[in-house]
């Protein structure tokens, strides 16, 4: 029953911050009377409020935000509509009106503040503050200022607060696509416009987080929180982008195989919307492929930065007139305090006179121009240990000392090799793959009588610790070809290559 409660403590609360987010807004209408500046009874105030919104979220990129100027003029094409007979510099005047109030220009911290209450565990009902802000004004790369809209303005444009961003995602694309296959265009538009809120809400959260690592990397948690982070949003662009992908298919058709004019505006206006989603997912995913160094970019420039420079004790203003307006009761206790913690434990020796009459009079002492002597290190030569015992290469040439007569398959010599030494048959394949790979004109130009060989016949590896084809390991004997013949060192091999290499048996000698 109790955990009921909690949870109908929770919503409650979440629906007073709803509520609370679009006060600032029916405010304005409210306090419209009151602007001594012009006479702006006429506009809607919370319309206008919520064009603001809309036009700056949509501004908003990665990097940058929405122009103040940009926005105040868009915005006085709304204000014009609602009053067409008034002048164009009172329907400026009421945007930048409506612009400062959503940015609460008025108050100290820029922010909102609502109280609400709950009821807490031991049954008691507390009141708490919510903080909000609904737009922001920061400061771009070259210097000038721009608008963006916080997460709060973002929920009051789809009428929700405090949902998980990728479950609200999902369902906008589904409720979208289910609504283009009814055909229901108009509302399909408005599904698509919440879908994009939360692809720019998004974008918005990465910002945050590695503007707070460019401030200080240790208020974000980037060796759990940040890579899951991270990591969900790249799976959330991934499936993203396969379904916006398809309903855009489905759009693209509905345009154009429309019958009136306005359901094809509306189709035309829907694949601008979703080709918008597509584009910001792009920006994002490239934000998070450079998240991770960015992040060691800050760690190492915060890491050897400066310490910061603190200023100096103004000995005039913030010792010496206090004490002087102390009674000398008062003032022997602050200043018997204040040289106690400055001389320190020790006292340097330069500051007495005698001290500092020995260290002028004494001679430097005579230093060598090119430094002490260095002492030769002592090197040790450390001895390189061998991948494989030397027994091991030892039965590797006894198994390897084939006849021209007896070719032996890999999986044979293998077998052999794991009764002699439990590191051999990993020698033997890797000698065996080598003379797969060798050539035969170097050992003719060398006047050798025959040559190690391995060849392949398409016969399957049966092994537990190797796969791969198995080889037929055979020496072949070397003849030299006559003169004028025209044949070249390959025509020189003879014996076990000249004849049918099968059978080939699996013991030793076996012909």
């Amino acid at each position: 029953m109790a955990e009921g409660h909690a949870n109908l403590d929770t919503g409650f609360a979440q629906r007073i911050k709803a509520l609370a987010c679009t006060a600032p807004l029916h405010d304005l209408d409210a306090r419209k009377s009151s602007v001594q500046s012009a006479d702006l009874t006429a506009y809607q105030m919370s319309e206008l409020a919520l064009h603001a919104i809309d036009l700056v979220t949509l501004a908003m990129d990665f990097d940058a935000g929405a122009s103040p100027e940009r926005t105040v003029a868009d915005l006085s094409r709304y204000a014009a509509d609602q009053a067409p007979d008034r002048s164009a510099a009172e329907h400026e005047h009421a945007a930048g009106w409506v612009l400062e109030n959503l940015l609460n220009v008025g108050s100290a911290d820029r922010g909102f503040r609502a109280v609400y209450g709950m009821t807490g565990t031991d049954g008691r009902y507390e009141r708490r503050d919510f903080d909000f802000r609904l737009l922001e004004e920061v400061p771009g790369a070259d210097g000038g200022i721009y608008l963006r809209a916080s997460n709060e303005a973002v929920n009051v444009l789809v009428g929700a607060l405090e949902v998980d961003i990728e479950s609200a995602q999902i369902a906008a694309d589904v409720r979208l696509e289910t609504l283009i296959r009814r055909g229901r265009l108009s509302d399909a538009q408005a599904a698509a416009q919440a879908a994009r809120y939360r692809t720019i809400q998004y974008g918005e959260m990465l910002r945050q987080r590695l503007e707070a690592t460019s401030r200080d990397v240790r208020t974000v948690d980037w060796l759990t929180a940040m890579p899951t982070f991270i990591e969900e949003a790249l799976e959330h662009i991934e499936a993203r982008c396969r379904a916006e992908n398809a309903i855009l298919v489905n759009i693209t058709e509905a345009r154009d195989t429309a019958d009136t004019p306005v359901r094809k505006q509306q189709a035309a206006a829907l694949v601008g919307i979703v080709r918008d989603c597509l584009r910001r997912h792009e920006q994002l995913q490239a934000a998070l492929q450079n998240a991770g160094r960015r992040f060691r970019a800050e760690q190492d420039r915060q890491t050897f930065a400066p310490q910061p420079v603190r200023a100096d004790l103004d000995l005039h203003a913030q010792l010496l007139q206090p004490a002087l307006a102390l009674p000398v009761h008062d003032a022997d206790g602050v200043l018997a305090a204040y040289f106690t913690r400055v001389v320190g434990l020790a006292v340097r020796p330069a500051l007495r006179l005698a001290d500092l009459f020995t260290l002028l009079v004494t001679p430097p002492a005579v230093r060598e121009v090119l430094g002490s002597e260095i002492e030769e290190p002592e090197l040790s030569e450390a001895a390189e240990v061998p991948r494989f015992p030397e027994e091991c290469y030892e039965h590797l040439e006894w198994l390897l000392d084939l006849d021209v007569e007896a070719p032996r398959r890999l999986s044979g010599l293998l077998e052999e090799a794991r009764d002699l030494h439990p590191e051999l048959p990993l020698l033997v394949v890797v000698r065996v793959l080598a003379l797969a790979a060798q050539e035969i004109g170097p050992a003719v130009r060398h006047g050798a009588s025959s040559v190690l060989l391995a060849v392949d016949d398409g016969a399957v590896l049966s092994d537990s610790e190797f796969a791969g084809a198995d080889l037929i390991v055979a020496r072949a004997g070397l003849t030299t070809p006559a003169e004028g013949d025209g044949a070249g060192p390959e025509g020189a091999v003879v014996g076990a290559l000249s004849r049918d290499l099968m059978p080939v048996g699996r013991e030793r000698g076996a012909a």
